[in-house]
């Protein structure tokens, strides 16, 4: 290709990329910041992250790049799984600040061109809350029907078999109502009856006192569990001989706990109140095997939510080429689909390097995953930390906070392995994290990998991510374009990216060894890692080019 021509099409696609940022909605194509605020910054001390330590840090995720910042549940709560158990939906919980500084916090981003994401909790709430000491007080309050109450069987037992998902029965005898309350989670998270419309209406209620505060969109949190059978339907044995069985829960094929049809008529209810806000964003997170379907039902048709996650990649034991474009696969971009969202880590799973290679091959892998994030059709949520390179701690029993981990010790995994601090300043107490101790301690490695030890140097993964993100948004087929001819060899991993300027040829070395790889005639390389020779690909080694016309 000639100079000439070579600067001719380089320009149509920079402003076909600036023609799709402005044609489609901001979220489309985004690359979003996850932040787990407990452990992102801390600014009084307390060695607890919160909202002002947020804010004072936003500086950080605008230079990487980033259109939007995710903050996991920073709400009134009792804090027995960390935020998820709300006690009060409509207030900052004390030791992430007030409402002032969420307010704050919003400014800050949306002045430096960041949206804000917040979770939302629809499932269940903290036992804690005031509508659930209302609803177990009797069986004839105002809200006795708010939560999922059902009598024993005769002698005793529980109404059904179903088992939460930390380990053992999912419902609990209260004896102020003489009746069962139902429960996913722990004992402590009693699950909403969203078959009752008054509590769809207070759950948009809680939607719109947020967005009127400026939140950009929603995580919706467990929609898998939003609605159960109302026929309380025992769930079949699991069909899976060789499923895990690590948790009671996991001998169940879960069919009539969860993934009720009633999730599609909210959720369009709640799309519908977004929309009024304009270019709102909602993502739902659906976990566990066999999810794909209900993924789609919950974005199909442009009228229910706009993206979907699963954990295709969260839980996956190693990172491989038929992983990767059986994940890709399953969203094809047909008539009517959604859009999918990905993320390789996140606050539930453990840090992709330490699951996907070795340390020998740490930052070799890190260059090649971040390269390929960035590449994949839909969005990217990025883990705090994942742009530098953060290994997944090993906590000591004595020290773990997560209740699933001492639940079911030594069967699962410790999430809070991958909670642990944001290292900021090497140098500094505790990384820059606190002055105080922090709730979980640093991982040993981390605070070599802090950001004052990334920042500005050449070579570090965190400048590298800034790059790989740049160029995702300098080229339209990256950010919006079509997938196809994804191809999985033992190691070698290729796709291709198309946009209505130009195609992007991308390949993928996922191997400690060499590999047979020839770029096709006239083919020009726009960004890659690792070594790049005539006849093959260096061990982990990755490209992205762009394809004659």
């Amino acid at each position: 290709m000639s100079l000439s021509k070579l600067i001719k099409v380089k320009g149509r696609e920079e402003s076909a990329a600036e023609e799709a940022r402005t044609r489609d909605p901001w979220w489309k194509g985004a690359v979003i910041y996850q932040i787990y605020p407990r452990s992102f910054a801390d600014s009084n001390d307390d060695g607890i992250g919160d909202l002002p330590g947020i804010t004072e840090r936003l500086d950080h995720v605008a230079a990487l790049g980033a259109d939007a910042i995710w903050i996991s549940p920073f709400f009134t709560s009792p804090m027995l799984d960390f935020g998820y158990d709300v006690a009060e939906f409509r207030n900052v919980d004390p030791i992430f600040g007030t409402l002032e500084d969420f307010d704050a916090l919003v400014a800050k981003a949306h002045e430096l061109g960041l949206k804000v994401i917040i979770d939302q909790v629809y499932s269940h709430s903290s036992d804690q809350h005031r509508w659930f000491i209302e609803s177990r007080s009797s069986r004839d309050n105002e809200k006795a029907d708010y939560y999922v109450w059902a009598d024993p069987r005769p002698d005793g037992t529980p109404p059904n078999n179903w088992q939460s998902i930390f380990g053992g029965p999912a419902w609990t005898w209260d004896a102020r109502r003489g009746q069962y309350y139902f429960h996913n989670f722990l004992k402590q998270q009693p699950d909403l009856n969203l078959h009752n419309p008054k509590v769809q209406d207070e759950l948009l209620d809680v939607a719109r006192f947020w967005l009127d505060r400026g939140a950009d969109g929603f995580r919706i949190d467990a929609v898998l569990h939003m609605f159960h059978d109302a026929e309380l339907r025992d769930n079949p044995p699991a069909s899976d001989p060789g499923k895990p069985r690590a948790r009671s829960h996991d001998f169940q094929d879960n069919v009539y706990n969860q993934a009720g049809p009633g999730t599609f008529t909210f959720v369009k209810r709640l799309r519908t109140l977004m929309d009024e806000y304009g270019a709102i964003f909602s993502v739902a997170e659906v976990g566990g095997s066999g999810t794909e379907a209900f993924q789609k039902k919950c974005t199909q048709d442009g009228d229910r939510l706009n993206s979907s996650y699963g954990f295709e990649f969260l839980y996956a034991k190693q990172l491989t080429p038929r992983v990767v474009c059986d994940a890709l696969a399953r969203w094809p971009g047909g008539e009517g689909e959604g859009w999918p969202t990905w993320a390789f880590e996140n606050h539930d799973a453990p840090r992709a390097v330490s699951r996907w290679t070795t340390p020998e091959n740490a930052d070799a892998f890190n260059r090649l995953k971040m390269l390929l994030f960035m590449c994949l059709r839909g969005n990217a949520i990025l883990y705090q930390g994942e742009e530098l390179g953060l290994t997944q701690v090993d906590i000591p029993y004595e020290k773990l906070r997560d209740p699933e981990a001492i639940a079911n010790w030594p069967a699962t995994l410790s999430r809070d392995g991958v909670r642990t601090p944001m290292p900021w300043e090497k140098g500094s107490p505790h990384a820059g994290f606190s002055k105080a101790e922090p709730w979980l301690p640093l991982g040993p490695d981390h605070p070599a990998m802090a950001v004052s030890e990334q920042e500005g140097r050449e070579g570090s993964l965190l400048e590298w991510t800034r790059r790989v993100i740049a160029l995702r948004k300098e080229h339209e087929a990256l950010l919006v374009g079509d997938l196809a001819e994804c191809e999985a060899g033992d190691a070698l991993l290729t796709f291709q990216r198309r946009g209505e300027h130009e195609s992007l040829l991308c390949a993928f070395n996922i191997g400690e060894d060499d590999v047979a790889f020839t770029l096709p005639e006239g083919a020009e390389i726009l960004s890659s890692c690792g070594t790049i020779r005539d006849d093959g690909l260096g061990p982990f080694a990755a490209l992205v080019a762009r394809l004659p016309e």
